[in-house]
This record gives structure tokens, sequence and C-alpha cells, in this order.
């Protein structure tokens, strides 16, 4: 047996030392970079078998879900803008039942941030593309359980971002130079030995926008609801959008 394992070892080491002395190298390797575009001819077949499953899909984001009196943009208003509130006021519809059955607790607020609408919503008719236009990206819906102190970090974010970052369920006034001087959650000033449950979705808890503040919080809470999902699930339940700019978020 010995033997057997020897003689084997040694035919091995003897093709491998072969292969090794005549090992073959390439002489050349050439390369080229082949444009995806309009000048790529379609293959018929593809096309054919393809075209179903486009019809299809198409029937499906182009179906009436709501009717918006309105157009609305993210640029009409200085703090806060209709589709911003709209986005905001959708999270805690959607998500809350979901939350509350899930831990007990209410979700207090919502941030989301201003970058994250990537469309506007035209007047008129409101489909299913039209919430994949609005929110393209496959973020989700999570809470946040954060300090009254990581609250107050919050604010001071809002004040260097003197944007429209979308919020509901806390109230926001600055001066004219973007200075908190009120802010409520609930109605309620903030207190910083309480805890509050704050809907946002996964990348600015991850620290997107530089929200750092949302980072190791004291607890995290999963929906397991993407955020156009609920936008979708929204739009499907109400005949027609009403939201406008109000003061939830201002300057004085």
């Amino acid at each position: 047996m010995k033997k057997t394992r020897l003689s084997l070892f040694l035919l091995l080491s003897v093709i491998l030392l072969s292969c090794k002395g005549n090992e073959v190298k390439p002489s050349e390797i050439k390369g080229q970079r082949i444009a995806i575009d309009e000048n790529i001819e379609p293959d018929p077949e593809i096309d054919e078998f393809v075209a179903p499953f486009k019809e299809h899909l198409n029937k499906t984001l182009d179906s009436t879900l709501a009717y918006n009196p309105n157009d609305m943009v993210k640029s009409d208003g200085d703090l806060n803008t209709a589709i911003g509130n709209l986005m905001a006021d959708l999270v805690i519809e959607q998500a809350n039942p979901i939350f509350k059955s899930r831990t007990g607790n209410e979700i207090d607020m919502v941030l989301l941030n201003h970058g994250g609408i990537r469309a506007g919503l035209n007047k008129g008719n409101i489909s299913t593309r039209s919430a994949y236009a609005l929110m393209p990206f496959e973020n989700e819906i999570v809470v946040a359980e954060l300090s009254g102190e990581k609250i107050k970090e919050m604010l001071t974010y809002l004040e260097r971002a003197k944007t429209a970052h979308p919020v509901s369920g806390i109230q926001v006034e600055m001066d004219q130079n973007y200075k908190v001087t009120s802010a409520k959650i609930n109605g309620e000033d903030i207190d910083e030995d309480k805890t509050y449950f704050v809907a946002t979705s996964d990348y600015l808890q991850q620290g997107g926008d530089n929200m750092s503040f949302f980072k190791d919080p004291i607890q995290l809470y999963k929906v397991d609801y993407k955020l156009r999902n609920a936008i979708i699930d929204y739009f499907k339940k109400i005949d027609t959008l009403r939201v406008e700019k109000d003061n939830r978020f201002i300057r004085k």
C-alpha cells in the first residue's frame, strides 16, 4: 500500500514538472469596448418574446390609482412643500399600523430627505409609474428610537441644512437666520429625558445625507415595507390627493 502511494506521488510530481516546463502563455490580448445604445439592432426573436411581458408591465404601470388636482414639485416652498408633506404624512399613515401591531408603540414623527424626492406629480391621473418616478430607489421604511438629545441634534442638522426636508408629526419654527425658535412633537416640547420613535428610510438611518444622528439608535425597528410600496398603497386607497404646504416647518 505504501509503495502504491509512493509511486502515485512520483507520477504526479513528474506530470506537474512536465506541465510547468511546457506552460502555455498568451502571446496577445485584445479588448474592445462595445457600447450598448440605440445603434444596436434589435433582435426580432427577442422582441417577439418580450412583447407580451412588456405590454402587461406597461398596463400595470400606467393604471390610474388616484387623481391629483394640482401640480406638485419639490421646489415650491422654503422649508416645506406639498409633495414633501405628502411623502412624510403617508409614511405615518401606512407604516404606523404595522409598527403598532408589532411593538404596541406609535410612530411619533417622520423625517425624510429633500433629495430623495426624485420627481414631481403633475395635475391629473396618478399611476404606479408616477410612484416609481417619485421614488425609484429600493429604500425601506425603518423606525429609529431616538433620545431627546438626538432629536436636538436633528434640529441642529436642520438649521445647517436650510432645506425642505419632509417632516410629519413635528412642528419646527425658525427665525430668518434658520435658527430653531420652537420645536414640538405631537404638540409637546421636546423632552431630553424621553425617547421618540422616528420613521425614516434605511438609507438615511445608515447616515445618508449626513444624518449621523440616526446612527446607533436606542433601538431600530424594521417595518419590512418599501417606501415606494407605501406610496403606491396610499394612492390606491384614496380617490383624490388633498395636500398642501402648511406651518409644520417654517421661518418667521
